[in-house]
């Protein structure tokens, strides 16, 4: 084994990037207290010092200082002096009133649900079902509960939040038919629809998912509620007909047969001209954005099955449904659009 007192300089180098990879950790960490307890927010109105923040927030103040120099060096906050911090660009993104928030975001990937699965990965590597474990059920499952209906449920929340920034990089990467019906299937609170009818004021469209889900949609903020309906159902029984499908991190949450099951409902709706659009981090064969593998290993310590996808893996679910990958649309992001078409 090679010694330390012999190691070259990038050898050492190399090392101490290992070990300061290993804490990252804390990082995340970090920003999830700041998310809890709304630093961004009290930092709205301007700069404030260490001592103003704690005393707002009820905490202890070196703890906070702490916390504060660490996420100000990956840019988030700046440091102003030692004792006195304000928004970057990066913190807006922590204001719950920010249109583009992602602070429900950011609390729904270091939940629990996400950050104790992905501890144990060396047990889901030897097969075991340790969401399950953990959480008594699967994840959906489990987050199918009494408090879905009300703002507290953190999966829905967090996956809305998401979309307020993704869905501004998406919507404009695709030229939509003038006059189609769109359907967003599984579409949640309706944010991905709303985009799209936003930009393209001569389309209908249709949020299609359970009932609890759509009692909370967004769509109302169109302000034109003669441009969409809310249809209630699974998208393992039927679809309802549309022009245009939208699939935004749906097949990528299912193992191979269940994804299946979802592109052939889908599939069974969709008339000669239709197109399916699906929205995931596609696994490129060089040069992924960050964030795609991140996805995917999510998927894999969460999800029952769940897994980003490459090219030749969505061509046999799309075959298998009676389905031909048309074209892939690049967003520049961690996103790719998939446009299908009907064999």
């Amino acid at each position: 084994m090679t010694q330390l007192n012999s190691l070259d300089s990038l050898s050492r180098k190399e090392g101490m990037c290992l070990l300061e990879q290993s804490m990252g950790f804390v990082w995340q960490t970090a920003l999830r207290a700041v998310a809890v307890l709304g630093v961004a927010d009290h930092l709205i109105e301007g700069k404030k010092s260490i001592k103003q923040l704690a005393l707002e927030l009820n905490v202890d103040r070196d703890y906070l200082h702490r916390i504060m120099r660490l996420l100000s060096s990956r840019g988030v906050f700046n440091e102003l002096t030692e004792d006195e911090y304000s928004l970057s660009h990066s913190a807006k993104f922590l204001c719950s009133e920010y249109e583009f928030s992602l602070r429900s975001a950011v609390l729904m990937l270091t939940d629990p649900t996400f950050w104790q699965p992905a501890s144990r990965m060396d047990e889901i590597l030897q097969g075991k079902p340790v969401f399950n474990e953990l959480f008594g059920k699967p994840f959906y499952e489990y987050w199918q509960h009494d408090d879905t209906v009300t703002g507290s449920n953190i999966f829905h929340a967090g996956m809305a939040s998401m979309s307020s920034v993704e869905n501004e990089v998406i919507v404009d990467c695709y030229a939509f038919p003038h006059h189609a019906v769109v359907a967003d299937i599984a579409g949640g609170l309706g944010n991905l629809l709303l985009a799209v009818l936003r930009r393209n004021p001569g389309l209908t469209g249709i949020l299609f998912d359970q009932k609890d889900v759509l009692a909370r949609n967004r769509l109302h903020l169109l302000n034109d509620d003669r441009r969409w309906r809310t249809v209630e159902g699974s998208f393992f029984e039927t679809c309802p007909d549309a022009d245009i499908y939208l699939l935004k991190y749906i097949l990528m949450d299912w193992p191979d047969a269940k994804a299946v099951q979802i592109l052939q409902c889908c599939r069974k709706a969709m008339k000669e001209r239709s197109r399916l659009l699906v929205f995931e981090p596609l696994i490129k064969d060089e040069n992924n954005e960050q964030g795609r593998y991140e996805i995917d290993l999510l998927l894999l310590t969460s999800f029952d099955g769940g897994r980003a996808r490459t090219k030749s893996e969505y061509q046999n679910l799309f075959e298998q449904a009676n389905l031909k990958l048309n074209t892939i649309i690049n967003t520049r992001s961690y996103m790719s659009i998939l446009e299908v078409i009907p064999v």
